[in-house]
């Protein structure tokens, strides 16, 4: 027996079975006249179809479907990656063909060999590198405690993860030149989403910024070919360097790709998230203090409940907060039939945000974190680096290096704002829009 669609929706028709519910023309002409952001189409979708819902963004468009149930989330990324593939990534322009773009065999190669290095034994090798980052930002936090100096949080966030994912990819720590340097990949990264359609005309929009990136690049693999290992031993580029002499497909270009991939992907994230769990204790800093008061520094409890604060950030502000998949060919999702070639939206944003699954969604509650039963039990409804096998590579990395840098930083001063962000800029990321500056005061 067919379900009807919910009142303002008409219907898609797929190939068999239930359509799958459509958003109503007038109601994306409200949209567009309101306020033209995709989050607020994606949310008024949700609200009036449920978790899986049609919408064309543009009159004559194909519909594009998107999904928020958690069970209908892992059908597509979990149980059946081979039938909603990725396609052309909007980070193409800058991550060329990285283990984040690749499809195929040639992501499940790329992926096979990353995959060790962020997971077990190949984590602990990180470690102290994680932690030589964090002391020289909980440093310069000491140094602003003293001065008074005003600072941006998101750059220094920026400026400790950099340094991060800089000495597990060489062996060094970051120096003040190639962070100059590379401070330019949050620029390319913000301007992502503007960029024409066309692969030519997009990177030729951002060439200048590219080049200094792959200047930066093609010195680190240089060195790293010349046996070059930093202070702290080999890093993820000597092991790419090492594939290439066994695996021909890891050209020069390829090691490129894959250094500007992780170098992306391994700050703008956390980066992000850190600065938003700032901004939210300053909002709730009654959180600081349980965090603070659940165990001793480097107990169990102080370690649990600081992790806590990065999961119940993540939730809100997920790092992966839309994926876009393309459906391979025709299936049917949560009851509803999907024809070949449909674009899909999975959007984590909006199933963390789901007040069927996580009560008071908008509240910052990191006791969800902590409490037996008080977060939902499906693996589909939290997933802030994604799920299923293109699920992000680096979460063990991003959440050992939050927590560690939050151990160090807590039990000082806290960030007295001067300018705060007054929204959030939906893009390849979610982030604040605009600084936060602040000051450090016993």
């Amino acid at each position: 027996m067919a379900v009807p669609a919910p009142p303002g929706a008409h219907e898609a028709s797929g190939p068999a079975g239930r359509p799958v519910p459509e958003l109503a023309p007038e109601h994306v002409a409200q949209w567009r006249a309101e306020s033209g952001d995709l989050v607020d189409l994606l949310a008024l979708v949700r609200q009036r179809l449920g978790g899986v819902g049609a919408f064309r963004p543009e009159p004559g468009a194909p519909p594009t479907v998107l999904v928020t149930d958690p069970d209908a989330v892992r059908h597509v990324l979990a149980h059946h990656p081979d039938r909603y593939v990725k396609r052309s990534h909007r980070a193409r322009v800058l991550v060329g063909d990285g283990v984040l773009s690749a499809t195929g065999d040639a992501w499940q190669s790329q992926r096979r060999l990353l995959q060790s290095q962020f997971t077990g034994r190949g984590m602990r090798r990180y470690e102290e590198r994680i932690a030589a980052a964090a002391r020289v930002t909980a440093a310069r936090w000491e140094a602003y405690t003293r001065t008074g100096e005003v600072f941006d949080l998101g750059e220094e966030m920026r400026r400790f993860a950099l340094d991060t994912i800089w000495r597990a990819l060489t062996g060094h720590p970051l120096d003040p030149a190639t962070e100059g340097e590379l401070a330019v990949v949050s620029r390319v990264v913000a301007a992502l989403p503007s960029l024409p359609a066309d692969r030519v005309a997009a990177r030729a929009a951002v060439a200048a910024d590219i080049a200094r990136i792959d200047a930066v690049a093609e010195r680190a693999v240089r060195a790293a070919r010349d046996g070059g290992a930093g202070p702290q031993g080999p890093g993820l580029l000597h092991v790419l360097v090492e594939a290439s002499a066994t695996r021909p497909a890891y050209t020069d270009r390829l090691i490129r790709d894959e250094l500007v991939t992780l170098l992306m992907a391994g700050h703008e994230t956390t980066a992000t998230t850190l600065t938003w769990l700032h901004l939210l204790l300053d909002r709730h800093p009654e959180a600081r203090g349980r965090a603070l008061a659940a165990g001793p520094a480097g107990s169990p409890g102080r370690h649990q409940a600081v992790q806590a604060l990065v999961h119940e950030t993540l939730r809100l502000y997920p790092s992966a907060w839309i994926l876009p998949r393309h459906a391979a060919e025709a299936d049917t999702l949560a009851g509803h039939a999907l024809p070949a070639g449909t674009d899909l939206l999975v959007c984590p944003y909006l199933t963390h945000r789901d007040p069927g699954l996580w009560p008071e969604p908008e509240d910052f509650d990191p006791g969800r974190f902590t409490t037996p039963g008080r977060r939902p039990a499906h693996p589909g409804a939290y997933l802030p680096f994604g799920i299923g096998p293109r699920a992000c590579l680096g979460l063990q990395f991003a959440l050992r290096e939050s927590v560690t840098l939050l151990e160090h930083l807590l039990p000082g001063p806290a960030p007295r704002f001067r300018t705060l962000p007054t929204g959030t800029v939906h893009g390849l990321t979610v982030r604040p829009d605009g600084p936060a500056t602040a000051v450090l005061a016993d």
